[in-house]
């Protein structure tokens, strides 16, 4: 049965995708504005709402012990505060001129219409899986989803060999290696680029690649895969590149992910060139004053470079949410962008970066000089302090700050947060120098390791002008 607009006057809000940004976008709204004021419709075409997604390998290596603990709010709980989530349904079609959504329940193939006056587009990302013989074959494994992760654990428990292939070593490549190193398998990850984590600059990707080779990982760079192998049985037996086959009794693809915005697409909005929706500061997509998009579909601003990227994390996706929701239910807010801050690790090993990488820099045209300095994550008589690269980049001439790599133990990660503050407010490396930073022998040295890159940075851009 079609759905017309909300009853007695009411205005109908339609979230599409039941994860970070639409959930906090419609549970936002409903604190500005009650049951009897606006009705909220959220689609969801999975079984689970507002989850982690980011806790997936970790629930997979067993840090986690149960899939529900990655779970932040429950369908129920969503229906007890006045939202009509509708789990299973898929949007197939946005009618931007007639106002109103096509959704198919997903279990009986029932399609229908409903209409909106305010709408919220959260489809999220889809995971990359490359165009390869036997790339669809059973045991290969995607991990986007909660059951993803599910399908993945279950063919762990009934894999009897215990070699695994992993190809792409970004976040998730890197993090579910991890998982399964813990899990008791052989894992090789197969990567295309120089070194893991492409996020980080080579020579401090070459760190985390010492890292997994030290957990017993092994590590397969400049490799392009060409196709997978299958046995009888049609499960995949093995990874082939131009120059090797390597055994596998499971396959998980860590490639990255896109933005899925086919939806948005065939509704005609505006895309980027990274594929993502484009959106105001208000997170309305642009030319339209009734639309908003936010999460892992769109593309956002970086504050350092002044360009659109594209940067899937849920700590986005949930301010997003929380920028929708505001104006969705008649307030005001905005979400001015990002410096490009992300944490990750390998066991022990903490890998950070945000900001720009030479790379990056090149790109937009600019100058830049860059330093790398070995420090300790505490005073050097303290027990536990464990040593620390630190690489940053400064602007030629102006010393302003471009971005800042991390990588090491204990206390490690969470340092990049004094660089993305800094790279926010637009400081130069050498203001960096007297920021007033907390000092205990437990925590640091008297100079903390982000202030003696600064100091050298310093004294580089000086002596470069």
């Amino acid at each position: 049965m079609d759905e017309g607009r909300g009853d007695g006057g009411r205005e109908r809000l339609v979230v599409i995708g039941g994860d970070a940004a639409g959930m906090s976008a419609a549970s936002q709204a409903r604190r500005l504005r009650g049951p009897d004021e606006l009705d909220i419709v959220a689609f969801e075409r999975g079984h689970f709402t507002s989850y982690s997604a980011c806790g997936i390998p970790y629930w997979v290596g067993g840090e986690v012990p149960e899939r529900d603990q990655l779970v932040a709010r429950t369908p129920e709980e969503h229906r007890e505060r006045g939202i009509d989530l509708r789990l299973r349904t898929e949007v197939t079609e946005i009618d931007v001129a007639g106002q109103r959504v096509r959704a198919r329940d997903v279990d009986s193939g029932a399609e229908s219409w409903t209409a909106y006056d305010k709408l919220v587009i959260a489809t999220g990302a889809r995971p990359v899986r490359p165009d390869l013989p036997g790339a669809d074959a059973p045991g290969v494994h995607g991990v986007q989803t909660l059951g993803d992760g599910q399908a993945l654990l279950d063919t762990l428990a009934r894999t009897r060999g215990r070699k695994a292939v992993v190809v792409g070593a970004g976040y998730i490549g890197v993090e579910m290696a991890e998982a399964l190193i813990n899990r008791g398998f052989e894992v090789t990850v197969v990567n295309r680029g120089k070194e893991p984590m492409s996020t980080l600059d080579p020579d401090m990707g070459r760190l985390v690649h010492r890292a997994m080779e030290g957990l017993g990982i092994t590590m397969v760079n400049d490799a392009e895969v060409t196709k997978l192998l299958t046995a009888e049985d049609g499960r995949v037996r093995a990874v082939v590149t131009e120059d090797a086959e390597y055994p596998a009794d499971l396959v998980v693809l860590g490639i990255g992910v896109r933005p899925e915005t086919a939806l948005a697409q065939s509704a005609g909005l505006p895309v980027g060139a990274h594929g993502g929706l484009l959106t105001d500061l208000a997170m309305r997509v642009r030319g339209h004053g009734n639309i908003w998009a936010g999460g892992d579909c769109v593309e956002v601003l970086n504050l350092v470079s002044g360009q659109e990227q594209y940067v899937p994390l849920g700590t986005h996706a949930n301010k997003h949410g929380q920028v929708i929701g505001t104006n969705a239910g008649g307030g005001y807010a905005t979400f001015p962008g990002v410096v490009g801050t992300a944490v990750s690790k390998v066991c022990d090993l903490e890998i950070a970066r945000t900001g720009l990488r030479e790379k990056d820099a090149r790109r937009v045209g600019l100058r830049f000089e860059t330093v790398t300095i070995e420090s300790t994550s505490r005073a050097d008589y303290y027990p536990g302090a464990a040593l620390m690269t630190v690489k940053m980049i400064a602007e030629h001439r102006t010393g302003r700050l471009l971005g800042v790599q991390i990588v090491g133990r204990e206390g490690a990660a969470k340092r990049v947060d004094i660089a993305a503050v800094a790279l926010t407010a637009r400081m130069t490396v050498e203001q960096m120098t007297a920021l007033d930073l907390g000092y205990a022998p437990p925590f640091s040295p008297v100079w903390d390791p982000v202030l003696v890159a600064a100091r050298k940075a310093t004294a580089k851009v000086r002596a470069a002008a």
